[in-house]
C-alpha cells in the first residue's frame, strides 16, 4: 500500500480565527495549540480510518477523537468551518485512510479533505483468463475466485453499452495491466472489473474503432486472445497472427492447443502436451473439431497481439509448432510441419 504525504499549506494563523474559543487572547492560544498537536496517546502505529459515504465533517471528528486521532472534536468543528470557507468548492472525501497518531489535526483534516485515501496495487498478465484472475485475486485476500467469475458473468451494458450483445462473461475484456486503486474496492469484485473495463475502453477500444477491420469487437478480441496465448517472443507475434489470418482466409481450422485447455479447463505443460484424446473432445473451443473462431475469447490479449491482430504479418506460412524456449518452427506444408514436430519431439526426448 502507498500513501504520499503532502506538506501542510494551511497557515497556523487560524488560530486568531478561534479566540473567542478560549475566552481571549493568551487563553484562546493555548488553547488551540493543544487542541490541534498531535493526540497524546502511547499509540505510534498508523491507524486505518474508513470516512463513510455521507459521513459529515462532526461525525467524522467524533471519530477520529473515539479513535485517539485528534484531542478535540471542537477544535476539529472549528477546522472545519474555516477550511469550508476557504474552499467551497472541496469536501472530506469517503475512503479508508492511513493516519498516525503522531500527525497534527490540521495534518489529518488535509488528508482527508484532499482524499488522500491508502491505495494498493495488482497486476494482471496478458493472456490470463478469468478463472486465473479469480485465483490471483483470493491469493490477494480481496475476495473468493467464485466471486470474481460470478461478477465477470454480469455484463455492465448500461455502463459499457459498446460490449458485444449476448457474451456470457467478459472474457478478453478486462484488460491486463497494473493498477493502482483505493484500498477501498479491494472487497469488490463488480468495482475491479469496472476498473478494468475502463482501461480496455480508453487503451484498446479506440485502436479497434480507428482500423479498418471486418472483424466485428467480439472476432477481434477473440482472435487477439489465441494469437496472445500461442505467441512467447514479441518478434512472433504478427507472423502467428499471419498464420492464424490465412487459416481463416483459406476456410481452415485453426487448430489452436489454448483453445482446447480453455475449452477442457485444462493446462498442457512440455511433459505433459495434449492427448489425441482430449484434441478429439467436443467443445465449442476446440478448433481442431470446428471451423472459424471459438464463441468468445479464451484470455485477455495486451495491446501487441491486439495491434498484431489488425496488421498481421502477410505470410505463406499455415503451421506452426512450439520448440521448447518459446520460439516456433513455421512450415508451409503440413508434411513439413509434421517433420518439424517430430524433430522438436526428438530433441525433448533426448533432452530428458
Amino acid at each position: 500500500m502507498t500513501y504520499t504525504k503532502k506538506k501542510s499549506k494551511f497557515p497556523f494563523v487560524l488560530s486568531f480565527l478561534i479566540l473567542v474559543v478560549g475566552g481571549g487572547i493568551g487563553g484562546g492560544w493555548f488553547w488551540w495549540k493543544n487542541a490541534i498537536a498531535p493526540a497524546a496517546t502511547e499509540a505510534s502505529q498508523p491507524i486505518q480510518f474508513t470516512v463513510e459515504s455521507g459521513m459529515h465533517g462532526a461525525e467524522i471528528g467524533n471519530k477520529l477523537a473515539q479513535q485517539g486521532l485528534i484531542e478535540s472534536p471542537t477544535a476539529w468543528k472549528v477546522w472545519t468551518k474555516w477550511q469550508a470557507k476557504q474552499d467551497a468548492t472541496g469536501g472530506f472525501k469517503a475512503g479508508t485512510y492511513l493516519l498516525s497518531p503522531q500527525d497534527s489535526l490540521p495534518e489529518i483534516a488535509e488528508k482527508i479533505w484532499r482524499g488522500e485515501i491508502m491505495q494498493t496495487t495488482f497486476t494482471i498478465p496478458e493472456g490470463w483468463s478469468i478463472q486465473q484472475m479469480g485465483n490471483y485475486f483470493a491469493s490477494l485476500g480481496y475476495f473468493s475466485a467464485e466471486d470474481f467469475i460470478s461478477a465477470a458473468s454480469t455484463i455492465p451494458y448500461d455502463k459499457y453499452p459498446w460490449l458485444p450483445k449476448n457474451i456470457p462473461h467478459l472474457e478478453g475484456f478486462l484488460y491486463p495491466d497494473t493498477y493502482k486503486i483505493s484500498s477501498d474496492l479491494t472487497n469488490n469484485p463488480q468495482a475491479i472489473i469496472e476498473v478494468m473495463l475502463d482501461s480496455f475502453a480508453n487503451i484498446a477500444l479506440p485502436v479497434y474503432q480507428e482500423a479498418n477491420t471486418d472483424y466485428t469487437l467480439l472476432e477481434w478480441v477473440t482472435l487477439a486472445s489465441i494469437v496472445e496465448k500461442e505467441s512467447v517472443v514479441q518478434k512472433e507475434r504478427p507472423l502467428i497472427a499471419g498464420v492464424f489470418t490465412a487459416r481463416l482466409q483459406k476456410g481452415m481450422r485453426l487448430e489452436s492447443d489454448p483453445t482446447v485447455e480453455y475449452g477442457l479447463g485444462i493446462r498442457q505443460t512440455a511433459d505433459r502436451p495434449l492427448t489425441y484424446a482430449q484434441v478429439r473432445t467436443p467443445s465449442p473451443y476446440n478448433t481442431y473439431r470446428n471451423f472459424g473462431l471459438p464463441p468468445t475469447a479464451i484470455a485477455a490479449p495486451g495491446l501487441a497481439s491486439l495491434k498484431a491482430t489488425l496488421n498481421p504479418e502477410s505470410t505463406d506460412y499455415l503451421f506452426f509448432v512450439a520448440r521448447y524456449d518459446g520460439t516456433h518452427v513455421f512450415s508451409k506444408t503440413l508434411r513439413e510441419h509434421e517433420a518439424a514436430a517430430r524433430q522438436i519431439r526428438r530433441e525433448r526426448n533426448s533432452q530428458r
